[in-house]
């Protein structure tokens, strides 16, 4: 992936909810523009959610998610439906498609009741409207448009892009902490999990956030720091550093100068990052037999010695010297029951959007679970997560 390319973490994701046959799939290709879903007369067509990542104008980078039906019946029905809850968790926008000539159905009742219970922007899309030979006035929340002949869906677009969170300044990584003109060193090890040739997106996404802020990004390796900050010949504003390598910069970098790292920044940018920060101190009243879930945003071919299922085991072990069991959750699966964790801990979310990051936090906390990041849990097993949080002084506080 370029610099210039939109991570999925970062898009709005709209979700386009309904029941069978209501011509979800078809209204998706629409507004489109793409045979992006497979459109049939036959009920349930569609089966598992269908993720297209575009640029829709004028809306911008969005992920688009097309539904099954949500009045599916039987046992892989339950699973579909299951799937389409699934799917909310992680919509920014909601459209909840009806079919025209039949009006609001009690599944469509029971999914808008959803989609308002979980404070998600949304429009109600009645279908069909060309087979229509009158109908009520479109309430504010509302608009009558036919996928068939293409009607309304101009006026639908222009009503998503109104809909749109302004999120992307409430949540930033990094550029409201520096000042244009600053140096800051970011130290990125080779990382083996990333794909040859390429840094892993919370590098990309620091960089790029830095060059928003006007200051520029010094990139070198962790055994490269200690020489480049002895020849840069001015003090750097901060060092941002992958955690795995928190301790051998921790010891090049000067106590004057800022230090944080990747992940901590990620978990501010999806806010969760308070939570994460109360959370860690459960690793000291871990006892032997406690399960503890760790779970990643992301799936990817595991390497040998693989952060989430080797390394922090491996360390949360030693650091504990208790008899821990360790369950490991990866992509969009995270469990609804979590009272069997005495803890979870979290990768930073990166190809996560910030509303299922959000849930998945409280989640834990509804359950009173203490949920914690990997950048954190490094941190503090290093003796230096203070050190790491004093960029925002209130969260150094907590430690």
């Amino acid at each position: 992936m370029g610099l210039n390319d939109t991570p999925s973490g970062e898009r709005v994701h709209i979700g386009f909810f309904g029941c069978r046959n209501a011509g979800k799939s078809s209204v998706v290709n629409a507004v489109t523009g793409q045979n992006l879903a497979i459109v049939s007369e036959k009920k349930g067509t569609t089966t598992d959610p269908v993720y297209k990542a575009m640029e829709l104008l004028p809306l911008g980078p969005v992920m688009i998610i097309d539904t099954a039906g949500f009045d599916d019946t039987g046992e892989l029905g339950a699973l579909r439906i299951k799937k389409t809850q699934q799917v909310l968790n992680k919509t920014d926008i909601a459209v909840l498609v009806v079919d025209g000539t039949l009006g609001l159905t009690t599944a469509d009742r029971q999914l808008l009741q959803l989609i308002k219970a979980k404070g998600i922007a949304h429009i109600v899309v009645y279908n069909k409207s060309d087979l229509l030979g009158s109908h009520q006035p479109a309430q504010a929340d509302e608009i009558y448009v036919s996928a068939a002949e293409k009607k309304g869906i101009t006026e639908l677009k222009e009503r998503l892009s109104t809909l749109i969170p302004d999120t992307e300044d409430a949540f930033p990584i990094v550029r409201d902490l520096i000042h244009p003109a600053d140096f800051i060193f970011l130290v990125v090890p080779i990382d083996t999990a990333a794909p040859k040739g390429r840094l892993i997106l919370p590098q990309q996404q620091t960089i790029r956030d830095i060059l928003e802020a006007d200051g520029a990004a010094m990139v070198v390796k962790e055994t490269e720091l200690s020489h480049a900050l002895a020849h840069i010949g001015q003090k750097p504003a901060m060092v941002i550093t992958d955690s795995q390598a928190f301790a051998h910069v921790s010891a090049d970098t000067p106590p004057d100068i800022p230090l944080t790292s990747f992940s901590i920044l990620m978990a501010r940018h999806k806010g969760s990052l308070e939570a994460a920060v109360r959370g860690v101190t459960a690793i000291e009243h871990l006892q032997d037999g406690d399960t503890v879930l760790i779970a990643e945003g992301c799936t990817h071919h595991r390497q040998c010695d693989d952060i989430g299922t080797v390394k922090i085991p491996r360390w949360l072990h030693n650091d504990t010297g208790k008899k821990i069991k360790i369950e490991t959750v990866s992509g969009v699966e995270f469990p609804d029951d979590l009272s069997k964790y005495a803890l979870i801990i979290h990768c930073g979310g990166c190809m996560l959007n910030a509303r299922e990051v959000r849930y998945r936090v409280k989640c834990a906390a509804d359950q009173h679970i203490p949920m914690t990041n990997y950048g954190i849990v490094i941190a503090y097993m290093q003796g230096i997560l203070k050190r790491s949080l004093e960029i925002i002084p209130y969260l150094a506080d907590l430690v």
